[in-house]
C-alpha cells in the first residue's frame, strides 16, 4: 500500500504546500501552515458523513395504516406467533434434525396457499421430488405452492423480482444458501449473515412474510452467528423428543407479540395434528394413584397445561454415594428443594438416590412447580400415594414457605375442567371453581404432615 504523503495547509487562505515554511507564499501570513494528511481512496469510500440521501423522520403519533396479521390457518401456529403472521416480517425457526420443521412449514404453506395467497417454498436441502413426496404423504400435493430447489440467493431474488412478491416465502434452510458476492462455503458465518440480510431486506421492501429454517447446535441453540437472531423479528423453536408423540412450538423472541405462548402438536402418520387440549396428552395413562406421582398445573403464556411429575427414592447402603438424576426440570432447583426438605421438615434424603422425571418429555421452568415436586418427593419417600385427583402448585422459599404464584385461579379452573377434585397451593390463592376443594398450605411442613401423618 502506498504511503500517504504529508501536506501543509494555510489556516488563513487554504493554500497547500508540500513542505512546511514559516510564511505562506500566497497570503504572506506567518506561522499559519499546519500539517494535514490527505484522504486516501479507502477513507474516501468509507466516509459515511456525506453522499447519502436525506431521511424522512416520522412522528410517533402520525396516523398510519398498521400491518394486519394474516392467519396461517393453523390455530396452534397462530397462537405461538401471537395471533398470526405479519406481512414483511422475518421468522427464524429452529429445531433438532427430524423433529418436523419442514413438515410443519409445508403444512402451513399449503394452508395459506389454499386461502388464495401466493406462496413460494425454496428447499436447499432436498430435491423438488423429495418435497413433492412429503406433500403427497401429508395430502397437500394439490396446494398451489410454487416449489423450487435452489441455494443461490441471487437466483432466488432475481426470480422473485420478475413478478409480484409472494405473500409467504419459506427458505429451508438458511445454512444451505450462498451468495456469490461473499467468499466462503455455505453455512459459514459470513455466508449465513450475508444471505439472511439480503432475504430480510427483500421481505421488508416487498411486504413478503419470510420464514427461515435454521439448524441447531448440540445444546439446542440456533447454529451460526448470534447476530442472526437479532436480525429477524421472530425466533421460534420446535421442541420435543423424537421418541415421544408431542411437539411444542415455542416463541423465543417476538417483536409482534408475547414470547410465552406455545403451540402443541402431535406427530401422526399423516403429519402434524394440532392438540387443542394438551393436558389430556400429558396425563394419559393415569389409571390409579401411585406413590411418587403429583400433577402440576403449568402455565405456558395464557394456556394452562397439566403435567405429571414422577419421583423415585432408592435407599442405599451406608457409605455409598447417592445419585440425583433429573429429566425435564432444573437440577440445581432439585438440590435446593431437597435441602429445604431436610433442613425445615426433618426428612432425610442424604442416604438415598433421588430420580425425578417430568412425564411425556415435557420441560418445566415455572417456579410454581416447587410444591408439586416436593409432594412427589415426600410421597415417594413415604411410599404413600397422594390424594386422588389432586393438583399441586406453589413456589417454595428457602425458609420453607409456600409463596404465591401468578394466575392461581386459571390453574385451578383447568384442573377442575379435567375432573380434578382437590387443589393444594399457597394460602392466598383464590378458588373460583365450585367443583374443586382447595386447601392452602402456608408452610412446607404442612405438606409433610398431610402426606405423612403422625401415627
Amino acid at each position: 500500500m502506498a504511503k500517504s504523503k504529508k501536506r501543509y495547509v494555510c489556516a488563513n487562505c487554504g493554500a497547500v504546500t508540500p513542505r512546511w515554511q514559516g510564511q505562506c507564499g500566497d497570503c504572506g501570513e506567518w506561522n499559519t501552515l499546519t500539517e494535514d494528511v490527505p484522504a486516501t481512496v479507502f477513507s474516501q469510500k468509507h466516509d459515511l458523513s456525506r453522499g447519502g440521501r436525506a431521511l424522512e423522520f416520522i412522528p410517533l403519533n402520525r396516523p398510519a395504516e398498521l400491518p394486519v396479521r394474516k392467519s396461517t390457518g393453523l390455530a396452534e401456529f397462530d397462537r405461538a406467533l401471537g395471533g398470526g403472521i405479519v406481512p414483511g416480517s422475518a421468522v427464524l425457526m429452529g429445531g433438532d434434525p427430524g423433529i418436523g420443521k419442514s413438515t410443519l412449514l409445508l403444512q402451513t404453506a399449503a394452508t395459506i396457499a389454499r386461502g388464495g395467497n401466493d406462496v413460494v417454498y425454496v428447499s436447499g436441502e432436498e430435491a423438488a421430488g423429495q418435497v413433492r413426496l412429503r406433500a403427497k404423504r401429508l395430502d397437500v400435493a394439490d396446494a398451489p405452492i410454487r416449489l423450487a430447489s435452489e441455494t443461490s440467493v441471487r437466483d432466488i431474488l432475481t426470480t422473485l423480482g420478475e413478478g409480484e412478491p409472494p405473500a409467504l416465502l419459506v427458505i429451508d434452510s438458511i445454512q444451505t444458501m450462498h451468495s456469490d458476492t461473499i467468499e466462503g462455503a455455505p453455512g459459514t458465518v459470513s455466508q449465513v449473515r450475508g444471505c439472511a440480510l439480503e432475504l430480510i431486506r427483500y421481505a421488508k421492501a416487498s411486504g413478503t412474510a419470510l420464514v427461515l429454517v435454521g439448524h441447531v447446535t448440540k445444546d439446542g441453540s440456533i447454529a451460526g452467528p448470534r447476530v442472526l437472531e437479532h436480525m429477524v423479528d421472530v425466533v421460534m423453536s420446535f421442541e420435543g423428543e423424537r421418541s415421544h408423540q408431542y411437539r411444542i412450538l415455542r416463541a423465543l423472541k417476538n417483536r409482534f407479540g408475547a414470547v410465552d405462548e406455545i403451540g402443541v402438536y402431535s406427530m401422526e402418520g399423516e403429519g402434524l395434528e394440532e392438540v387443542s387440549n394438551p393436558s389430556m396428552l400429558f396425563l394419559s395413562g393415569r389409571d390409579q394413584p401411585l406413590a411418587g406421582s403429583a400433577v402440576f398445573p403449568a402455565l405456558e403464556g395464557t394456556r394452562p397445561v397439566l403435567v405429571e411429575i414422577q419421583a423415585l427414592i432408592v435407599r442405599l447402603q451406608s457409605g455409598a454415594t447417592p445419585r440425583r438424576a433429573v429429566v425435564g426440570w432444573d437440577n440445581g432447583r432439585l438440590a435446593m428443594l431437597l435441602a429445604v426438605l431436610e433442613s425445615r421438615c426433618g426428612l432425610n434424603f442424604s442416604s438415598a438416590e433421588v430420580y425425578l422425571n417430568i412425564a411425556g418429555g415435557y420441560r418445566l421452568s415455572d417456579p410454581a412447580a416447587d410444591l408439586a415436586v416436593a409432594a412427589a418427593l415426600v410421597s415417594a419417600l413415604a411410599d404413600r400415594p397422594l390424594p386422588d385427583k389432586s393438583a399441586w402448585f406453589g413456589e417454595v422459599s428457602l425458609a420453607g414457605e409456600i409463596r404465591p404464584v401468578a394466575h392461581a385461579g386459571l390453574r385451578l379452573r383447568e384442573a377442575a375442567k379435567l375432573g380434578f377434585e382437590r387443589g393444594y397451593g399457597p394460602s392466598d390463592a383464590k378458588n373460583e371453581t365450585s367443583t374443586l376443594d382447595y386447601r392452602g398450605l402456608g408452610q412446607l411442613a404442612n405438606l409433610v404432615d398431610h402426606v405423612m401423618p403422625s401415627e
